[in-house]
C-alpha cells in the first residue's frame, strides 16, 4: 500500500471540546502548592476544586467530571476509580522513587516536577486535554470506519457474483472515505475473473479511460506493494513511494493517490485505486489497517465466486452431458424394443403352430432363443429405467398388493429358468398374506430381479429359498420383511457394500464368465426406496447370499414420489 501526494502541508484541526469552559481537580496535602496550583489556573480560565487528602480527591470524583486532574503523586491511590478518558497529570519529587513508580502507574497520562512553574502547569494541562480530547475523537472516527466498513465486509461476504463483490467495496470504501474516486481492477489470473468496478463523488465526472496506469503498470505496482516493498513516511501522510528507484503509478491529475493491493499467496490479483483529486489526504494506520482488511475480505470473496462460477459452469455441462446420453439411452431402447416385440412374437408363432410343428430338437433350440430374446428384453427395460435416471421420474400407481401372492408369482414364472439351471425354489407358505400399499408391477420387478440373481449365481444343484414374515418395531411400525437366500457362489466382504452401484459385478461374477449388467439391484433398491423401505444383503463367500427386503404394512403410508 502506497500513498503520493501533490502537497506536504497538513492542518491539524482543534478538538471541539478544546473551546468548551474547562474544570480542574487539584489535590496536594502541601497548602501552599495547592493555593499556588489552584490560582494559576484559575487565572487561565479553569474552574477549580480542590482537595487536600485522598478521601477528599475520591469524594469530588463522585460529584464532578473534571476536564483535568492535577495531583500530588501522594494521592495517586485515589486515582484508580478515575475513567481513563480523564487527563490526570501527577506532580512528582524526582528525588522520590516511590513517587516515579506512581507517576507510572495505569490512568495517569503525565506528570510533572513539583512544585511546578504557574505558567508551566497551565501549559501542560492545557497540552494534555487536547492530547486526549484527541485520541478519544481519533478512537471515535476509527469505530465509525469500523462499523461502515464491517458493512461492506458483510456486503462481500453476502454475494457469490464476483462484480457486486467489487462495486460493494469501491463505493464503501468510497463513501466511507469521503474519496473522489475509487477503481477495483483484477488481472488476468486463473484465480479471479478479469473484473473492474468504478466509483466516483457524486457530482464528479468519471476518470477518463488513460488516467488509470495501465494494466502493466498496476500489476508491476501491486506485485511490488503485495511482497512488501512499500514505504511510507514517517508521519504516514504522504509516501515515498519508489519501485526499483523509479516513481510508482498513480491516478493522473490526483492530488493523492492510496493504491491497495488484492492478493493471496504470494502474487498480487488486482489493486485498488482511491483518489482525492483536488486535496491532499492523511492516512492514519487505523484506516490502512481497515482497509487491508477489507481488501482481504474482498480478494477472499473473489477467489470463492469464481470457484463456485466454475463449478456451477461445470455442473451445468454434467446436466448437459447426462440429459444428451439419457436421450441417447431412451432412444436406443425404442429402436431396439421395437424389432425385439416382432422377434418374440414370431417365435410364439412357430412354437404354438399346430399345422407346422417343429422337430424335438428345433424346438429345444427355440426354446434357447426364447431364453436368450428373454433376457435381452429384460436388459432392454434396465437399460431404459437407467435412462430415465432411475426411477425417480416413473410415476408410481399405489393399490393394495398381497406380497405372498405376489411371490407366487414371481416363482412360478422363473421355475422353468430354475429348472434347466437344475436350480430348486421354495416359496415359504405364507398363514396371514400381508397386503401392502405398493406399485404391483414395480414390486414384481423387484422379486424378479432378487430371484433371478439368485437362480444365475447358484451352481446346479443348489436351493433357493423365499420366505415371508411380518412384525412390528419398538416405535409400533408394522412392516412385511421378505428373504431371498440362496446357495451360491456369495459375494466377498470387502465387495459388498458396491453391490448396489450401478453397473458394478462382483469380481467372481466377471472371472466365472457369468452374464449380467449390474443393474439389477441398484434398480431394485431405487424402487424399495420409494416405497418407504429398505433392502440389506448379508454374504459369505463360497456359501451363498441373503437378500432382505422390508417394507411398511399400513396401507395409511404413502412415499413421497
Amino acid at each position: 500500500m502506497y500513498s503520493t501526494g501533490r502537497e506536504g502541508s497538513t492542518v491539524t484541526a482543534v478538538p471541539s471540546d478544546a473551546r468548551l469552559p474547562r474544570t480542574a481537580v487539584v489535590a496536594d496535602p502541601d497548602a501552599g502548592r495547592l493555593a499556588t496550583n489552584t490560582q494559576a489556573l484559575r487565572d487561565a480560565g479553569y474552574s477549580v476544586f480542590e482537595a487536600t487528602d485522598g478521601a477528599g480527591l475520591a469524594g469530588l470524583l463522585r460529584t464532578t467530571e473534571p476536564s483535568v486532574i492535577v495531583a500530588d503523586a501522594a494521592l495517586s491511590t485515589a486515582l484508580s476509580n478515575v475513567a481513563s478518558t480523564v487527563p490526570v497529570l501527577v506532580m512528582v519529587d524526582l528525588d522520590n522513587p516511590r513517587e516515579i513508580r506512581a507517576a507510572n502507574a495505569p490512568g495517569v497520562h503525565d506528570c510533572i516536577t513539583k512544585p511546578p512553574a504557574p505558567r508551566e502547569l497551565v501549559h501542560r494541562t492545557s497540552v494534555l486535554i487536547e492530547q486526549v480530547s484527541r485520541r478519544r475523537a481519533s478512537r471515535q472516527e476509527a469505530e465509525g470506519l469500523r462499523g461502515q466498513l464491517r458493512e461492506v465486509s458483510a456486503a462481500v461476504r453476502a454475494t457469490n457474483d464476483p462484480q457486486e463483490i467489487a462495486n460493494h467495496v469501491v463505493t464503501g470504501f468510497g463513501r466511507t472515505f469521503k474519496a473522489d474516486h475509487v477503481v477495483l481492477a483484477t488481472f488476468e489470473d486463473h484465480r479471479v475473473p478479469v473484473i473492474t468496478a468504478a466509483w466516483h463523488r457524486p457530482g464528479l465526472a468519471e476518470l477518463p479511460a488513460d488516467a488509470l496506469p495501465g494494466e502493466d503498470e498496476a500489476r508491476v505496482t501491486a506485485d511490488a506493494l503485495w511482497a512488501g516493498t512499500e514505504t511510507l513516511s514517517a508521519e504516514g501522510n504522504e509516501a515515498e513511494p519508489r519501485t526499483d528507484d523509479k516513481p510508482v503509478a498513480a491516478v493522473a491529475g490526483a492530488a493523492s493517490t492510496l493504491a491497495v493491493p488484492i492478493g493471496e499467496g504470494n502474487s498480487s490479483l488486482g489493486i485498488i485505486w482511491i483518489a482525492m483529486m483536488d486535496r491532499p489526504r492523511t492516512w492514519s494506520s487505523a484506516e490502512l489497517g481497515l482497509i487491508q482488511h477489507v481488501a482481504g475480505n474482498a480478494a477472499y470473496g473473489l477467489i470463492q465466486s469464481h470457484l463456485i462460477s466454475s463449478q456451477q459452469q461445470v455442473v451445468k455441462q454434467l446436466r448437459e452431458l447426462d440429459k444428451a446420453k439419457t436421450d441417447f439411452l431412451a432412444t436406443v431402447n425404442h429402436e431396439l424394443r421395437t424389432p425385439l416385440t416382432s422377434i418374440m412374437a414370431y417365435l410364439d408363432m412357430i412354437q404354438e403352430s399346430t399345422e407346422h410343428p417343429v422337430s424335438r430338437e428345433v424346438h429345444q433350440m427355440l426354446d434357447i432363443v426364447v431364453r436368450n430374446t428373454e433376457r435381452l428384453r429384460t436388459l432392454i427395460e434396465d437399460m431404459l429405467s437407467v435412462s430415465r435416471g432411475g426411477l425417480d421420474n416413473t410415476e408410481m400407481h399405489l393399490a393394495p398388493v398381497r406380497l405372498g401372492h405376489t411371490l407366487d408369482l414371481v416363482a412360478a414364472a422363473l421355475r422353468p429358468l430354475a429348472t434347466l439351471q437344475n436350480v430348486t425354489i421354495e416359496v415359504d407358505p405364507v398363514p396371514e398374506d400381508p397386503e401392502i400399499l405398493a406399485d404391483e408391477v414395480q414390486l414384481q420387478q423387484v422379486f424378479t430381479n432378487l430371484v433371478s440373481n439368485a437362480i444365475k449365481f447358484t451352481p446346479k444343484g443348489g436351493r433357493i429359498e423365499v420366505g415371508s414374515e411380518s412384525h412390528a418395531t419398538e416405535d409400533g411400525s408394522k412392516w412385511a420383511t421378505v428373504r431371498i437366500a440362496d446357495t451360491g457362489i456369495g459375494i466377498s466382504s470387502d465387495e459388498i457394500n458396491h453391490v448396489f452401484t450401478r453397473f458394478y459385478r462382483a469380481s467372481n461374477a466377471m472371472n466365472g464368465a457369468i452374464p449380467g449388467t449390474g443393474l439389477g439391484l441398484a434398480i431394485s433398491k431405487d424402487i424399495v426406496d420409494r416405497h418407504g423401505g429398505r433392502i440389506e444383503v448379508d454374504s459369505t463367500l463360497g456359501a451363498g447370499t441373503t437378500v432382505t427386503v422390508c417394507l411398511p404394512l399400513r396401507t395409511d403410508r404413502v412415499q413421497a414420489n
